[in-house]
C-alpha cells in the first residue's frame, strides 16, 4: 500500500489551455530518473489518484510533473486549478521499471515520445548518470502541433550541454511546422525520414529503442521496429532492443 505525503504546488506553467506543469515540493523518498510517483487529491470524499512521471532530475528539490488536461477526467482538470500554496497528495515512494538501469548497452540510444511521455526522458537528461555508456543519444517528442512540444527550450538547452551527443527532433502530426517532421512516428520510421533526419540508423547491431506515449504509438512503432528493423521487445531473461512503457 502506498505511503502518501503531503506536497505544496509552487510554480504551475500553463503551456497550452489543455497542456501545464506542476512543481511541488514533497518529502519524498529519493527516486531513479525515469520513474514515475501518484498525485491525488481528495474530491467529494474519495482521494482520487493518477501516476505522472517526474521530469526533473532526481538531485532536484523541485519536483515537476506534466499534464494534460482531460476535461472529462475527474483529477486533471482539479490539478489544474491548483496555485502556489494549494496541497497535493504525493506518493513517497516512486516506481516503475523505465530507467537506464533496464537498458542494455548500445552505440546509440533512441528515446521516442509522445504528448506528455517526453517527461521520463527529460529526467533522465537532466540527471546525466549512466548516459557515458553511450555513443550518441537521439530525444524524439512528437506531438498533435507545434505549440504542444512545451520543452522544446529545455530539449535545445540539453543539445547544447551534450556538446554534440544528443541530437533531438520534433515530430508534429496534424500541421507543419519549421523544424519538425509531419506524421506519426511509425511512419518515419518505416520510410527513413526520422533516420535521414537524425543521419543516424536503427537498427538491431547498433540501437536500442526506448518508446513512451500512447499506447497506439507504442504498439504500431514495436511492430514497425520488428518488421522492417528485425528488432524484438528487450527482457531481461531474453535481451532485445526495444524498452517500452504506455502512458496511459
Amino acid at each position: 500500500m502506498a505511503n502518501w505525503v503531503n506536497g505544496k504546488v509552487t510554480q504551475v506553467k500553463q503551456w497550452t489551455d489543455g497542456l501545464f506543469s506542476l512543481v511541488v515540493n514533497a518529502p519524498i523518498d529519493p527516486f531513479t530518473a525515469g520513474q514515475f510517483a501518484k498525485l491525488a487529491l481528495e474530491i467529494d470524499g474519495e482521494r482520487v489518484q493518477r501516476a505522472y512521471s517526474y521530469v526533473n532530475a532526481p538531485d532536484d528539490a523541485n519536483l515537476e510533473f506534466y499534464l494534460v488536461t482531460v476535461p472529462e477526467g475527474k483529477l486533471s482538470p482539479r490539478l489544474n486549478q491548483l496555485r502556489p500554496g494549494s496541497d497535493v497528495m504525493v506518493t513517497q515512494e516512486a516506481a516503475g521499471f523505465f530507467v537506464l538501469d533496464e537498458v542494455p548497452d548500445c552505440d546509440t540510444l533512441w528515446m521516442l515520445a509522445t504528448g506528455t511521455a517526453i517527461g521520463p526522458y527529460l529526467s533522465i537528461l537532466q540527471q546525466g548518470a549512466g548516459l557515458e555508456r553511450f555513443n550518441n543519444l537521439v530525444l524524439v517528442h512528437a506531438a498533435r502541433f507545434a505549440r504542444d512540444l512545451s520543452y522544446l527550450p529545455l530539449m535545445q538547452q540539453l543539445q547544447q550541454r551534450y556538446n554534440g551527443k544528443l541530437r533531438i527532433q520534433t515530430v508534429v502530426s496534424r500541421e507543419e511546422a519549421s523544424g519538425s517532421l509531419t506524421g506519426r512516428v511509425p511512419a518515419l520510421i518505416e520510410d527513413g525520414r526520422l533516420e535521414a533526419a537524425i543521419g543516424l540508423t536503427i537498427d538491431a547491431e547498433t540501437s536500442h529503442v526506448m518508446l513512451c506515449g500512447n499506447p497506439q504509438m507504442v504498439r504500431d512503432t514495436q511492430q514497425t521496429l520488428k518488421d522492417h528493423r528485425q528488432m524484438r521487445k528487450h527482457l531481461r531473461r531474453k535481451p532485445g532492443h526495444i524498452t517500452s512503457e504506455q502512458y496511459w
